[in-house]
């Protein structure tokens, strides 16, 4: 019913059989609906069945429900849908918070190394860590990009920090805290595709080698002389480090390195039931593999000597190859990797470049990149491709296709003239 709502108008409204709804005229969306009980409630109704209680009549002046459904009205053509606006807001965590929480528990269970991803996250980001969610934008991590590069932080790094943090958000984004991730459009920086990997050189590597040698029989003399001290004083005497082929697990970690390729970590999660010595094949099982795939390694010789020798002097084969003194997994091994780079007079080289090392071997000794990307467990050719400057004879069959090509057309009587 079509009326001019006023105070007096609704003070003498009388009670109704049915329900009533009467429609202001001065305000189109004001509506006051009278029941049977005699209740009185003003109501603003903004689109088809579409409508908000303002309050009952008793306690609400008629101006002062006309000036609340003109606010919601207003809101509703800007766009707001007031039923939503109505919603109690959910809290948005702070971003130390949402790593502390609910995303630290998704990680711990879907990534393989979550304790240093949210470490790094945490430290990269530490100007953000406090910030809301929704309060954290694009021009923020521009921001963070620019301070990075003054850094001189490498753009390697700069792009894996960002995909971290991308990913993050994604996981926000699905789990209803945010309604679009405001970072989907940053950008990765630039960097070089076909980077120069390090491994060693045909100087290096000897050198190496040398240094690991040399290694073992200053452990071994150490023992020595330590079992003479302690025979003099009628001591228990330790076991001679000469009966053993390793005198720790240094040697063989590296070695396995450099002829399998494995990632370190993969070699600390290395057990046993994944070695198959008799068909001499590595298994690096999709739990314990950065890409979650299981791949098989065969073992060249060497490969396979260091595991039969390694096998041979340890107390338990049952479960981890590489233990500590504590029998636990291994978590570093970088002083004495340090120790080893300075005696061999070895510079700008990781642990992980004996990834590198085993790769660029196979491609300056012909394998296709296939095959390696395979042993690499590579989930992205792309990865693999940087390997690819180091076989160019390949490029040099795949271009001479073209002279073949050529000849037969000719009916190969014709020879090319090389021009110097």
């Amino acid at each position: 019913m079509q009326t001019a709502l006023t105070q007096m108008a609704v003070d003498k409204l009388t009670t109704p059989t049915t329900k009533i709804d009467y429609r202001d005229t001065r305000l189109k969306g004001l509506v006051l609906r009278v029941m049977p009980s005699g209740t009185k409630s003003y109501y603003c109704e903004y689109a088809r069945g579409k409508r908000v209680w303002l309050g009952r009549a008793d306690v609400l002046g008629v101006s002062e429900a006309r000036e609340s459904a003109r606010a919601i009205l207003a809101d509703f053509y800007r766009g707001i849908d007031p039923i939503e606006a109505r919603k109690p807001k959910a809290v948005i965590p702070t971003y130390r918070e949402f790593l502390d929480g609910d995303y630290a528990a998704w990680a711990k269970s879907n990534q393989k190394a979550h304790e240093q991803n949210l470490k790094r996250l945490a430290t990269a980001f530490k100007t953000l860590l406090d910030r809301p969610l929704d309060k954290i934008t694009g021009l923020d991590i521009e921001r963070w990009r620019a301070v990075q590069v003054e850094r001189g932080l490498s753009n390697q790094t700069i792009n894996r920090d960002l995909a971290s943090i991308k990913a993050s958000f994604n996981r926000a984004v699905d789990w209803g805290l945010l309604i679009a991730n405001p970072l989907a459009k940053i950008k990765k920086s630039r960097v070089d595709d076909c980077m120069k990997v390090r491994f060693l050189s045909e100087a290096e590597e000897p050198r190496l080698r040398a240094a690991i040698e040399a290694r073992e029989e200053r452990r071994r003399v150490e023992r020595d002389s330590a079992n003479r001290w302690r025979a003099e004083r009628g001591y228990v005497l330790l076991p001679s480090l000469r009966d053993f082929v390793f005198t720790d697990h240094v040697k063989p970690l590296i070695l396995l390195s450099m002829n399998t390729g494995c990632r370190r970590g993969e070699l600390f999660d290395l057990t046993w039931s994944n070695v198959d010595l008799d068909r001499r094949i590595l298994t690096v099982t999709g739990a314990t593999a950065k890409s979650r795939r299981t791949r098989h390694i065969p073992l060249n010789r060497e490969a396979t000597a260091v595991l039969l020798n390694w096998r041979a002097q340890c107390e338990d084969t049952s479960g981890l190859v590489f233990v500590n003194e504590q029998g636990e997994r291994f978590d570093r091994v970088n002083s004495s990797w340090r120790r080893l780079l300075k005696d061999a007079e070895i510079t700008a080289f990781r642990w992980h470049d004996m990834r590198h090392h085993f790769a660029s071997r196979l491609a300056m000794g012909g394998v296709d990149l296939n095959t390696i990307r395979e042993l690499l467990g590579h989930s992205d050719y792309a990865m693999t491709l940087r390997y690819a400057h180091l076989a160019p004879e390949f490029k040099l069959k795949a271009v001479e296709v073209l002279d073949g090509a050529r000849e037969t057309a000719r009916g190969g009587n014709n020879v090319v003239a090389l021009v110097g």
